[in-house]
């Protein structure tokens, strides 16, 4: 019943010993547990007959067939298999991959106290599970074929048959990246049908056997999903969207997923699928740490960040000069005063407005308060000049830059220059920045 696949999982088909039966289903409920473990899953098949007014019980005695699109494993009782039933699929050209018996229980609906347990059914279900192997599209997925022992309390409405299986391969993970799965944990998707015998092992024998189809009584019939560990459990989505999600009554920390079956539907295949996840405690806490371990992280990367490329920067800015000229390109700051401007000025006749227009207005003025009509103007600048070794195009490679420390001071008296005196100091760098 239960499928955790990307895809759907086929639901069962019930089927008569003898043609055109008679009595129809009624009620069916198709139940699994899904646990956090998702390992093998046990599934349930509960029904009963209803028997038309006209028939009785004896008149419909018969064994029932039931076609499952899986391979069951793990809830076996003893006894040996049937080997009608795998002579039957062999001599239909498919291959035999497991057979034994399935328990068989018989659960009264209006008992109470200890009597309400179910009562087991000796002997069981055999069942055989097969592959077809050969054919245009190679092998098959497999399917089972279990026949259902006839039992007089089939037709006491009273009670119902339930038939456990253990399914293996019904919880398969969601493709998802691995930043996904860290933070929000696997997401599963269960897809669960009724009448659904697309299946390329399951239609051939359901052709076959067509006429011998049990049809779904009006009785209210259900798919189930019972989700045990609600307080970690993630629905993310449910289809179709009449299905209803709630709190199981009877079992602790139980959610339910159902949907009812429509007899009106025919043959029509009838799905419930839902998107799951268990998540664990801090997984819970994803939305809040997320977004704050991003805000951390932001906040201890960006001085991080800036002082490591501040120091790469200078060391490759140290190294590598970028120029489209054939000669080194000086780097100035402040003001130089060249020498053939320091030759312009005359001492005793170059007045202050003609060294403001030789040198600029970029320069401290000191003045002495002892002599008012005394003032001295001093031009501080510097030049950085790279030493380059190798040039490729624009590129060169720089094995250290010379620095020119240039101060020229201008003294005045009643705005008529007396005196110059310049001074240049130079040194060797390994970078410009430290200059």
């Amino acid at each position: 019943m239960l499928a955790a696949t990307p895809g759907a999982a086929r639901a069962q088909v019930f089927l008569a010993t003898r043609p055109h039966p008679d009595f129809t289903i009624g009620p069916l409920f198709v139940r699994a547990t899904v646990t956090p473990a998702l390992g093998t899953t046990a599934v349930d098949v509960l029904w009963s007959l209803v028997i038309p007014p006209t028939k009785s019980a004896t008149d419909l005695e018969q064994d029932l067939y039931l076609l499952w699109p899986d391979e069951v494993d793990t809830l076996r009782v003893e006894g040996k298999p049937d080997p009608d039933l795998a002579r039957y699929v062999e001599a239909r050209g498919y291959s035999v991959i497991g057979d034994g018996r399935l328990p068989l229980y018989a659960q009264g609906l209006y008992r109470t106290g200890p009597q309400t347990k179910p009562e087991p059914i000796p002997g069981g279900a055999p069942f055989v599970s097969f592959v077809r192997q050969g054919g245009p599209l190679g092998l098959t997925s497999p399917a089972t074929y279990v026949r259902i022992p006839w039992t007089p309390l089939l037709a006491n409405r009273t009670w119902l048959i339930r038939l456990g299986m253990g399914l293996p391969r019904l919880v398969r993970p969601r493709p998802a990246t691995w930043v996904e799965n860290l933070f929000w944990g696997h997401r599963y998707t269960i897809s669960l049908a009724f009448n659904d015998v697309r299946g390329r092992a399951l239609f051939p024998l359901y052709l076959e056997n067509r006429d011998r189809v049990i049809r779904l009584a009006d009785e209210p019939s259900q798919l189930l999903i019972n989700f045990t560990h609600a307080e970690h459990l993630k629905i993310q989505d449910v289809f179709p969207g009449t299905a209803t999600r709630r709190m199981s009554e009877t079992l602790e920390s139980t959610q339910v997923v159902s949907a009812f079956l429509e007899r009106a539907q025919g043959a029509t295949p009838q799905v419930l699928t839902v998107q799951f996840g268990y998540f664990t405690g801090w997984q819970s806490w994803a939305p809040v740490l997320i977004p704050m371990i991003f805000f951390v992280l932001g906040n201890l990367a960006g001085p991080l960040l800036t002082m490591l490329v501040k120091r790469v920067g200078g060391r490759l800015s140290g190294r590598i000069h970028i120029s489209p000229r054939s000669a080194p390109v000086e780097r100035q700051t402040g003001t130089v005063v060249s020498r053939e401007t320091l030759g312009r000025i005359a001492p005793g006749s170059t007045t202050y407005e003609e060294v403001i227009r030789l040198c600029g207005a970029d320069h401290e003025e000191h003045e002495e308060p002892l002599a008012p009509d005394r003032r001295i103007l001093v031009y501080r600048g510097r030049k950085v000049v790279p030493q380059r070794r190798r040039r490729f195009g624009w590129l060169a490679t720089v094995s250290r830059w010379d620095v020119e420390h240039h101060e020229v001071e201008i003294t005045l008296e009643r705005n008529v220059v007396q005196g110059v005196q310049a001074r240049v100091r130079r040194t060797h760098l390994a970078q410009p920045a430290g200059a």
